[in-house]
């Protein structure tokens, strides 16, 4: 984790897009205040389950993942985050998952209290609170759908959908090139099948035409037509 640096509001790449957006300037010059910016190396832990509440935070770049682990001591993916979502737990003593992140990363973070105390003072930033859970709730309805269908195919097609829609700028439009923000491993931990059918399914869509995978990590979405069928 790198040391703190100021908020800087002006050419934030997701000022329009995060909580922070419903606020006018001047109270989004009140909330900077009392936050700072740091960055995250990729698998570095932004909180942890059973820690105590004491911050939150907007994504502004990278990806992170919020997950548990259960009682078998397998972990449980619950969540991906993208640029402009918010991590953290208003109102609540403590953290209830891990918010790991999955690439190099850079968040604001705010101390809870102060962050609930702007919340009381500009209704404005409660309204979008309440909405971004909505869209996350949204995103875990989807994530559920996903890993309920049968075929391993369609959940691997599913996945990379979603990935290319978070990877976009456009609301309208998919991105047809980005890189994965999960291993395959955690693909495989998060759809609920073993890595070698991750890397199967992987190199089937890809032998079909419908993906193409540049590197480790870059994917091109060649036949997004096609990967739609392929999701179910």
């Amino acid at each position: 984790m790198s040391s703190a640096a100021p908020v800087r509001c002006e050419g934030c790449p997701v000022r329009d897009q995060a909580v922070c957006a419903a606020l006018t300037d001047e109270e989004r010059a009140a909330l900077a205040r009392i936050g700072v910016t740091r960055e995250f190396a990729r698998g570095e832990t932004i909180f942890a389950a059973g820690d105590d509440s004491v911050a939150c935070a907007t994504l502004i770049s990278g990806a992170a993942k919020l997950s548990g682990i259960d009682a078998e001591g397998t972990e449980r993916i619950v969540a991906i985050v993208h640029p402009s979502g918010f991590l953290g737990q208003l109102f609540a003593a403590q953290v209830d998952h891990h918010a790991v992140a999955l690439t190099d990363s850079r968040l604001c973070l705010f101390p809870r209290g102060g962050f609930e105390a702007v919340m009381a003072e500009h209704p404005a930033l409660l309204r979008s609170i309440l909405d971004r859970t909505l869209v996350d709730l949204a995103e875990t309805r989807s994530l559920v759908d996903l890993i309920g269908r049968r075929s391993s195919r369609g959940r691997v097609a599913g996945l990379i959908l979603l990935f290319a829609r978070a990877a976009s700028d456009a609301p309208c439009h998919s991105s047809l090139a980005f890189d994965l923000p999960l291993t395959r491993g955690e693909m495989a931990a998060l759809l609920g099948l073993t890595i070698e059918t991750v890397s199967r399914q992987l190199g089937q869509l890809e032998s079909d035409g419908l993906i193409a995978r540049m590197g480790p990590r870059g994917l091109i979405v060649r036949d997004p037509a096609g990967l739609e069928t392929a999701a179910g």
